[in-house]
């Protein structure tokens, strides 16, 4: 394992800006995590203790094969395996808006964790805008999927999210948007294409 002197591998923006949030020794679980570069990043230069869930077989064997305890799941079902409390942070990482059931994740999330880190993209990014008033469904980096193939059946915007938030008894402790590798302070709703939020429960 590396340690704390060694210079750390470049993480996707995205993906940094979610590492910089979790402190070291932390316990971590990441609901569609993909290839594990995440987790394996904080394996890495964090020391956390990581799990992670996917459904894609291939990305499963591609977590196995990068050292990250992964186990193959559909997170519509729920996280049963998981007991609660288990885990310090639980990171759904552009996923969101593909769940049926956006209310029972967050609650199944809130069960085994301390804090949540959530990204999605934002249905608001002018970009989405502009195409809508072409006549067409958005495509982008964010959105990269045409209307009749797309996993994505709950797209938002920044406030639609944070109302939620709101009703469901849960505060937003940070709010980071970007616009690809850059953060974006200024109409933030209109000029950012990907949202991140790390929340927690309201006591």
């Amino acid at each position: 394992m590396s340690t704390s002197t060694s210079k750390p591998q470049t993480l996707r923006a995205d993906l940094q800006l979610i590492a910089n949030w979790i402190k070291p020794h932390s316990r971590v679980l990441d609901l569609g995590c993909g290839d594990g570069a995440l987790l394996h990043w904080l394996q890495q230069y964090k020391q956390v203790k990581a799990y992670g869930v996917d459904f894609d077989v291939n990305n499963v064997v591609r977590c196995v094969a990068a050292g990250v305890n992964v186990i193959q799941g559909d997170l519509e079902a729920g996280l049963a395996e998981f007991q609660d409390g288990r885990f310090d942070y639980v990171i759904l990482s552009q996923t969101l808006q593909a769940m049926r059931n956006t209310e029972q994740i967050l609650k199944e999330m809130f069960r085994v964790g301390d804090e949540a880190i959530v990204t999605f993209p934002n249905f608001g990014y002018w970009e989405n805008r502009w195409q809508i008033l072409q006549g067409h469904m958005p495509v982008s980096d964010t959105i990269p999927y045409q209307w009749y193939d797309t996993p994505n059946i709950h797209l938002c915007m920044l406030r639609d999210f944070e109302a939620l938030c709101r009703q469901n008894g849960l505060y937003i402790v940070e709010r980071e948007v970007m616009n690809g590798t850059k953060p974006v302070r200024f109409l933030p709703n209109l000029r950012g294409s990907l949202a991140f939020y790390r929340i927690a429960r309201i006591h």
